[in-house]
């Protein structure tokens, strides 16, 4: 399909693995498609563009849905956008009258207008209000790092960036909390590169890196709705249906690793040390790949948010969806809610 040039400049981003993720779902004229975390429109674009087809788009960032106007002007009724979280497609995409779809694509954590406005609060490399809240309600950065007890901030920055050094951090953090209270992006960065030293091998970046993530992570409850977007996914997929979802870090994609291997029936053992484990239910899934898709390395030069991206696909078949399951399914860190934390 030939697309307008303005609508190409307004989606002048375009998302990692882009094309790899599209050519998964198999996109056709006639289907029925959707885009779970909308972002700057890059799948979406895609999307459309590649079949006269149906697509609706989420995101819980009001910012997003008001991005999405070029498309509108664009594509007219063949798109929509809504405003919420992945985890909630089922019930958003009812209350439109759908009930099932043919392919879902989900391109996880923060995107790059997010990341880019130091208003969000999202980057250490800009200085901003501590805020990093997808959307616009809940509680911020700040709220956390001066509330929360030593214990509590050090469980968030291992339990979700894998800080080896997170108790160091947060001692750093209650001690500069004690004399003014940390609100600005590059005070916390600076705070954390004090006593987190860079690594040797310079693949981790900046040394806030993973405190920033581990914040964010927690703030969003990020992992807690990848895991309600697959089981969503998983529900409201027809038999034949796809799904594409790229992850950005190791706690993202073995969640999507374990859920997609579970559902396909792929649960280990057959070898001679250990007995093949048969699964409880019959797969619901069948994998595109066995390996996860990473960026190429033309990608990874002209994209470095790429280097670390995975992509891994599977198809519906025609058993039932397996039931939902508690906070602990497919690896999920505990999650406790914010409440409980500062009472």
């Amino acid at each position: 399909m030939q697309v307008d040039a303005e609508v190409l400049a307004e989606s002048a981003h375009l998302p990692v693995l882009c094309k790899e993720s599209i050519d998964a779902l198999n996109i056709r004229d006639g289907g029925c498609y959707v885009d779970g975390t909308f972002g700057a429109g890059g799948y979406s674009l895609e999307i459309l563009s590649r079949a006269k087809c149906q697509l609706f788009s989420l995101d819980r960032d009001p910012a997003a849905i008001d991005r999405a106007d070029y498309l509108v002007r664009e594509f007219g009724d063949r798109f929509s956008i809504s405003q919420g979280c992945f985890g909630e497609m089922e019930v958003l995409l009812s209350s439109l009258g759908i009930d099932s779809v043919d392919a879902v694509v989900l391109d996880l954590g923060v995107s790059s207008p997010q990341i880019d406005n130091p208003e969000r609060g999202f980057s250490f490399k800009f200085d901003g209000p501590l805020d990093m809240r997808m959307g616009s309600e809940g509680v911020t950065a700040e709220h956390i790092v001066n509330t929360l007890s030593e214990a509590e901030l050090a469980d968030i920055i291992y339990t979700y960036g894998e800080e080896r050094l997170s108790r160091r951090v947060s001692r750093a953090i209650i001690l500069a909390r004690s004399k003014e209270r940390i609100t600005r992006t590059a005070v916390l960065a600076d705070i954390i590169r004090k006593v987190v030293p860079r690594r040797k091998n310079g693949r981790d970046n900046d040394p806030a890196t993973r405190t920033f993530q581990a914040l964010r992570i927690y703030i969003n409850d990020e992992l807690g709705e990848l895991k309600r977007g697959l089981e969503a996914a998983e529900r409201i997929l027809m038999p034949g249906g796809r799904l594409a979802v790229v992850a950005f870090h190791s706690l993202e994609d073995r969640i999507v690793k374990t859920f997609l291997r579970e559902r396909a029936g792929l649960t280990g053992g057959g070898s001679r040390h250990q007995p093949e484990i048969q699964p409880e239910r019959p797969p619901s899934f069948s994998l595109v790949t066995k390996k996860a898709q990473a960026a190429t390395e033309a990608e990874a030069a002209e994209n470095p948010r790429s280097r670390s991206a995975k992509l891994r696909a599977a198809i519906r078949n025609e058993h039932e969806a397996w039931p939902r399951e508690d906070e602990g399914f497919a690896g999920v860190p505990p999650y406790r809610r914010l409440e409980e934390c500062v009472q």
